[in-house]
């Protein structure tokens, strides 16, 4: 859910940028604004979402949602690691490639494929708080489309990496997160379901090889919860971000707050906590 939301004070179909978050939290609240816990049974997402919001100048892949359908093959890319470290591949580490650390990360809607605007810094900084550990990166192969309908498809894909990595590497920790959307895949991946795209969860039997979760901007909070509360076996080794006013994850009026991941120093936070829950420390 990147672009869509980061974008909503930026023009609104009435003019301004408060209508059209008005807009956006009344497909939660009923027409009323503002986000509502239902009675019973999972939470719901609209159907569909606005697409036609401008994008953002100087950040690749916001503002312009990508195509429905998913890429026929995995593209993750990342910055270039630190001397001595494993390149991040969309493909499964194995073999002699594999790493002290796999960080498996799923972008929001509208980022280009690969580990995205938040993921690459993330892995970067990861790198730079374990010296002298490997660290790969794998972005999610997933759509990351308006519809917020390719969540489900996404917590596959992780869910799938991680196996096929653990199998391959018994000694790897994961690290896994996402942005927005990707906060969603990641919530469905460790069996939190939100909404209504479903997908394949981490094996219980992995939960122990999973370090760390991260996640920035999670969706999850429009329904006032956390991982936290939902998960007794992944709350404790999460670390969830979300900034004042973001109407994403904490029912905030200034849509710009959902843009302010990659400078406000919570990435940095992110791999601290990384690191500590990687090395025990």
């Amino acid at each position: 859910m990147t672009a869509p939301f980061a974008s909503a004070s930026v023009r609104g179909g009435d003019g301004s940028g408060a209508g059209l978050v008005q807009r956006w939290l009344s497909w939660y609240g009923g027409g009323s604004g503002h986000a509502s816990q239902p009675a019973a049974g999972p939470a719901s997402l609209p159907t569909s979402w606005p697409t036609d919001w401008p994008a953002l100048p100087g950040v690749a892949g916001l503002g312009a949602a990508p195509s429905p359908a998913a890429p026929s093959a995995p593209s993750a890319t990342a910055a270039a690691p630190a001397t001595g470290a494993p390149a991040a591949t969309g493909a499964p580490s194995h073999g002699g490639n594999c790493a002290d650390v796999e960080v498996v990360f799923a972008r929001g809607t509208g980022d280009l494929p690969g580990l995205g605007v938040l993921g690459t810094p993330l892995v970067s900084a990861i790198r730079s708080a374990l010296p002298g550990r490997n660290v790969n990166a794998y972005g999610v192969n997933y759509a990351a489309d308006a519809s917020q309908a390719s969540a489900g498809p996404g917590a596959t894909d992780m869910s799938r990496h991680v196996r096929t990595v653990a199998a391959a590497c018994p000694g790897t920790k994961f690290v896994i997160g996402g942005y927005s959307q990707g906060a969603t895949v990641t919530d469905i991946a460790i069996g939190v379901q939100f909404g209504t795209s479903t997908g394949e969860a981490i094996p219980a039997g992995l939960a122990a090889r999973v370090a760390a979760v991260v996640v920035f901007g999670n969706p999850l909070g429009i329904m006032h919860q956390t991982i936290a509360q939902r998960s007794p076996v992944y709350g404790p080794k999460t670390r969830e971000f979300c900034s004042p006013g973001d109407p994403i994850c904490g029912n905030g009026a200034n849509s710009m707050a959902h843009l302010q991941y990659m400078t406000d120093g919570s990435v940095q936070q992110a791999a601290q906590f990384v690191s500590g829950k990687v090395t025990g420390a």
